[in-house]
């Protein structure tokens, strides 16, 4: 099936889906991204994920050059084209074409890429068997460098974490800040699980809140009996975990075996994440375009 792009107010063919080599976005990392999901046809938080874009984007002092309701429409116009039943979506700002100097000045007209597709972040075996990470050596940016509610277009800290993981024959690495607690993985938030109390690093701690996050501490957790702890997790408190799992919009939730090869707990995914995960998706089932 051929897809089509919606680019600044047009569906196109990938092949016509172009940004200009002097667009500030592809030169510098200028501007700031949205991964969504779509379950059974309709849109994940849409709202959510609208409302954290536009923020995104003042915080870089980008003008959306698209209000809410535009924005909400477009990204539900280009699941329908492409007939998207269960997959993910990819909205960008780029701030647009420029000089090569970095004043962003140089750029009038942002531009905003629209992309749905199907995806598949992680082996289906390792939701039932857990996944091994390791803890990254390179430490999450910190907040007062940039801030990572800003979900901007440079991604290279993460990045080279993740280069750490596949060197090390994983698929996810957990990230500390600058004083050695637990931050994120490269990609997931993280939740740890002890003696039946769910717990994950506040977002002083230095990581992005993201959407599934606040889903599952708001509306899962809750759904199962459980009331999640947010506070600052130390590394160590890692390895006496019962439990550890991630959420993301691509991973949904998943549970962790190992860190670094040490077993967490019995080494399997265990009760508290299984019971997450299955609520998680019976809640998601029914889930609604949110306009």
């Amino acid at each position: 099936m051929s897809r089509s792009i919606w680019m600044n107010g047009t569906l196109v063919a990938p092949k016509d889906a172009r940004i200009s080599v002097f667009d500030h976005g592809l030169l510098y990392g200028d501007g700031c991204f949205e991964g969504i999901r779509v379950y059974g046809g309709n849109v994940f938080k849409l709202r959510a994920h609208v409302e954290r874009m536009q923020a995104s984007a003042r915080s870089i002092h980008l003008d959306p050059p698209y209000s809410d309701e535009e924005l909400t429409d477009a990204i539900i116009e280009t699941v329908e084209a492409n007939r998207i039943d269960d997959g993910y979506v990819r909205a960008v700002y780029t701030r647009g074409e420029g000089s090569l100097g970095l004043s962003p000045s140089s750029c009038s007209d942002p531009s905003c890429i629209i992309i749905a597709d199907t995806i598949s972040l992680y082996p289906d075996e390792m939701y039932v068997d857990g996944m091994a990470v390791i803890i990254a050596q390179r430490p999450r940016i910190p907040i007062q460098c940039l801030d990572p509610q800003i979900k901007t277009l440079n991604y290279l800290n993460n990045i080279l974490a993740k280069v750490e993981a596949i060197e090390a024959g994983v698929l996810e690495a957990i990230m500390l800040n600058i004083d050695g607690d637990v931050a994120e993985c490269t990609g997931d938030n993280i939740f740890l699980a002890k003696d039946g109390i769910i717990v994950t690093p506040d977002t002083s701690a230095g990581m992005l809140h993201g959407i599934t996050r606040r889903f599952v501490v708001e509306e899962v957790a809750p759904a199962c009996g459980y009331t999640v702890e947010e506070r600052t997790v130390a590394k160590e408190e890692l390895f006496e975990a019962d439990e550890i799992f991630l959420t993301g919009t691509a991973a949904e939730v998943i549970g962790v075996s190992s860190v670094d090869g040490q077993p967490i707990g019995a080494g399997v995914v265990g009760p508290i994440t299984t019971q997450l995960v299955e609520q998680f998706r019976s809640m998601v089932a029914g889930t609604v375009c949110n306009r």
